[in-house]
């Protein structure tokens, strides 16, 4: 056992059993809990600029809420966070904006997601049911360190001008200060981390504080790709980590350093990298997404690290938590945010009104200032936790690849395109992004029927860097540089005869600056 992660371990899980014990009542209701959240949320936020607007000290009821504010797009959402960004307090929340978290845009390059006190303690909310269940369901958990990816920083000239600050530092501040430190004691990653802008520094560093952790117990990580592209680096450099692992080594700029550990290194030679069971013994969980695209990502991990226990994070976005994973199921995070969906038919039900089987997309009202926000995300119910809905994710509402959480929009990369195209005064009929995944490497390949420059792979790719996943996709190396390929005059007939294949209406299929299938160079024959 080790001790100090076995103490903050305990802490955490004593703080997070009264929420749990609410939460666990709360399914039984779930209608008082989204209720009363709404109204709370409306009396909060009655004097603000939004507010006051919106007449929200008027507001008694859901029917009230959904006359009087309309559902809105981030892009509806801009003048109030610009405001925001500019300095200017009351604007969407009584709560001070500490920060603007960046997250892709379905139209545009980036979105800031205001975050403030509220809204960190209804994310900490949501984080305390389920590490509480996970402790719950295999105390072995509380024994050990985990490994929770961070996210290097976005370099400082790519962040636009704020007075309120722009990123976390820190993946454990999204908690909150006091959460923060308490799950600290219980990590083997370091914040130092995310200050390293070179990524052979940052991956080598991240392998050496796992490496010195044999008594590892949980990996939390987003895209299982993060976790595959870990074990091919550590493999391909196991030398030079045993090495500095024996040694020691510091990092005194990140404020990192790992103790010289002669045993560990001396086990770890006798095991070789391919074999992450034997090289962390006591590993019991994996977290990670696990639906959509990600699904064939978690293929993989299951065959290289076999009878370790993988579980979905639920529906997780910048913007708030949607369901949490509790046991098998993944109910609806109800005392977090509150809750509407809108089905097929673009009626709008509460969360007490969901049926089992049918597909809706989330609208989302939360203390960080968004209200009857569009999230985008299609879910399906697939049972009930007491009445609480139990949702999986099915896709983006939007056109959207996400392979490995690039978030690419089809809005944006056509925006992207016609810009392109136009510099270089090129009118193609038929072009098109999609995923490639033929390689070791998955990639986006441009298929175009005219002839393009050298280089406008190239500045396609910078192009599309300003969508900070996509940068971050690339930066980690989930994704390699884009390749144009040029295909025959007749692409846009095989890619309608692809489409109906597929089970599209040809009637009502339109051509799309971005598919999220990949497989196009064997339909296309490409020249």
């Amino acid at each position: 056992m080790s001790i100090a992660p076995a103490l903050g371990n305990a802490a955490w899980l004593a703080s997070s059993l009264p929420e749990y014990r609410k939460f666990k009542a709360a399914t039984g209701d779930v209608e008082a809990a989204q209720r009363a959240l709404l109204m709370d949320t409306l009396r909060r936020n009655a004097s603000t600029e939004f507010g006051q607007e919106h007449g929200f000290a008027r507001l008694s009821s859901w029917d009230d809420y959904r006359s009087a504010v309309p559902a809105r797009s981030y892009d509806d959402f801009v003048p109030w966070i610009d405001a925001i960004r500019a300095g200017k307090k009351q604007v969407l929340t009584a709560d001070t904006v500490t920060l603007l978290e960046p997250t892709s845009g379905s139209t545009g390059a980036e979105k800031l997601i205001p975050y403030t006190a509220s809204l960190q303690r209804q994310i900490r909310r949501a984080v305390a049911v389920w590490t509480t269940r996970l402790f719950l369901d295999d105390p072995t958990l509380l024994g050990g360190p985990s490994y929770w990816s961070l996210t290097p920083q976005m370099p400082a000239e790519n962040r636009p001008d704020s007075v309120v600050p722009i990123g976390f530092d820190d993946d454990g501040a999204y908690l909150g200060a006091v959460a923060e430190r308490l799950l600290g004691l219980t990590m083997v990653t370091r914040p130092g981390l995310k200050r390293l802008d070179d990524m052979d520094e940052f991956w080598s560093w991240s392998l050496l504080l796992l490496l010195s952790h044999r008594d590892l117990r949980l990996v939390s990580v987003w895209h299982p790709s993060f976790l595959a592209i870990l074990l091919d680096r550590m493999a391909v450099h196991w030398d030079a980590l045993l090495d500095a692992l024996a040694r020691g080594a510091q990092h005194p700029r990140a404020g990192l350093s790992v103790k010289p550990a002669a045993r560990r290194a001396r086990e770890l030679a006798g095991i070789g990298p391919g074999d992450p069971v034997r090289i962390w013994p006591r590993l019991r969980l994996i977290s990670c997404w696990c639906d959509a695209h990600a699904a064939l990502s978690v293929v993989e991990i299951r065959r290289r690290i076999p009878g370790v226990e993988i579980q979905g994070k639920g529906l997780v976005a910048t913007e708030g938590i949607v369901t949490i994973p509790v046991g098998a199921h993944y109910p609806l995070a109800l005392r977090s945010h509150f809750f509407e969906f809108v089905d097929e038919q673009d009626q709008v039900f509460p969360a007490w009104q969901l049926a089992r089987g049918r597909i809706y997309t989330v609208l989302l009202t939360t203390g960080g200032g968004l209200y009857r926000y569009r999230l985008r995300d299609r879910v399906e119910v697939t049972d009930f936790l007491g009445d609480t809905p139990c949702l999986r994710f099915v896709g983006k509402a939007d056109a959207v690849s996400d392979r490995c959480g690039e978030k690419l929009s089809a809005a944006h990369v056509g925006d992207i395109l016609q810009r392109l195209l136009q510099r270089h005064s090129i009118e193609p009929g038929f072009a098109m992004l999609a995923p490639d995944a033929t390689g070791e490497v998955a990639r986006y390949e441009l298929y175009c029927d005219a002839v393009l420059p050298e280089a406008f792979a190239a500045a396609l790719d910078e192009s599309l860097r300003e969508n900070p996943h996509y940068e971050l996709c690339r930066r980690l190396g989930q994704l390699g540089p884009i390749a144009v390929v040029t295909v025959p005059d007749d692409a846009a007939g095989r890619f309608l005869e692809r489409m109906g294949a597929e089970g599209g209406r040809l009637g009502d299929v339109k051509p799309t600056p971005l598919s999220d299938l990949d497989g196009w160079r064997g339909i296309f024959r490409a020249v």
